[in-house]
């Protein structure tokens, strides 16, 4: 069973183009956390524009696939007690998902994300009560009974969530799970790189993460060789895991690195890409493949859902590719 915590968000989708985020000041490609009034302002300069909702978070996406390709998975985050909050609850349970959602007293958290016609996405996120979960939401029997934890580096965005991770980690570790760790996102390594070095150094047994996360946490030249990089992760972990885009990905272990090229795809959107990549990568592990044969699952489920508009597969379809990958 993989039980996972994160940041439960309802995505809005928006197709915009390079002028609307210089227009807006937006860094392209990165996630900006905003405030509520920050997120409406970009909202009210995007009216009319066609939007589509959908649940989201990154560890919940990853999560869901998960559950839709038939693998035992947990749940587990904070939402609001509002329409977002029934909505996401709603469309959580069509998935067949154990879900550990806690609901409080606030607005569900938000993530505005604008898609160029290249595919890349850039994440304007309200956290709304995703920061307000703590160690008290866990559910620690559960945990104990855990094969793998999972969470991804956008939990270090507050002492509450942090501090829940750690303990999660505790219970796990002392259970014999593997804890496996996603750093996320460049600018989450650039505020948390000697937390993140830490945990990958000592506390986790699985790390994923792309080219320029990798430079960040080594602080290598531009243009390191791929292969250098996951070697670099892999020393102190089982399996590490270098996301290379189109060049696939790059897996270290047992001091060796296996490369998994990618297929030349057309990229509608690349929202979420690193998510299903780590649900496919976790499927193959709960279903004990090899580390090649996990790579080979998560760079198909990646490279299906940028072929899409949105971070996550309807169920239908998420069913539909289990046959293809786990059997």
């Amino acid at each position: 069973m993989v039980y996972g915590i994160g940041n439960p968000l309802i995505d809005v989708v928006i197709r915009v183009d390079d002028n609307d985020l210089s227009r807006l000041g937006l860094d392209k490609g990165i996630m900006h956390l905003v405030d509520e009034e920050r997120q409406a302002c970009i909202l009210e300069t995007l009216a009319g524009r066609e939007r589509t909702l959908r649940p989201g978070g990154s560890a919940p996406n990853t999560l869901l696939a998960l559950a839709g390709l038939g693998v035992d998975a947990v749940i587990s985050g904070k939402i609001g007690n509002d329409d977002f909050g029934r909505s996401y609850n709603d469309q959580v349970a069509e998935y067949g998902i154990t879900s550990r959602l806690v609901m409080g007293d606030g607005i569900t958290g938000s993530s505005v994300i604008l898609v160029t016609p290249d595919g890349e996405r850039t994440m304007n996120t309200h956290l709304g009560m995703c920061q307000r979960f703590t160690r008290a939401d866990l559910d620690e029997p559960l945990l104990e009974r855990a094969d793998f934890l999972y969470f991804t580096g956008y939990m270090w965005d507050t002492q509450a969530q942090k501090d829940a991770i750690l303990r999660a980690m505790e219970i796990c570790s002392a259970a014999g799970a593997k804890i496996v760790f996603d750093v996320a996102d460049p600018f989450a390594v650039e505020r948390y790189r000697d937390d993140f070095l830490e945990l990958i150094e000592h506390r986790v047994d699985v790390v994923f993460a792309n080219r320029r996360e990798a430079q960040i946490l080594y602080r290598t030249a531009d243009g390191a060789a791929p292969r250098d990089a996951a070697a670099l992760l892999g020393r102190h972990v089982g399996i590490a895991v270098l996301k290379a885009g189109k060049d696939g990905s790059y897996t270290a272990h047992d001091g060796t690195v296996d490369h998994t090229p990618g297929r030349p795809l057309p990229v509608v959107d690349t929202t979420g890409a690193g998510d299903m990549f780590a649900a496919g990568f976790l499927a193959g592990l709960a279903t004990d493949r090899s580390p090649a044969e996990c790579a080979r699952m998560a760079g198909l489920l990646a490279e299906e859902v940028i072929a899409q508009i949105g971070a996550q597969f309807p169920v239908h379809r998420i069913r539909a590719l289990k046959s293809e990958l786990v059997g």
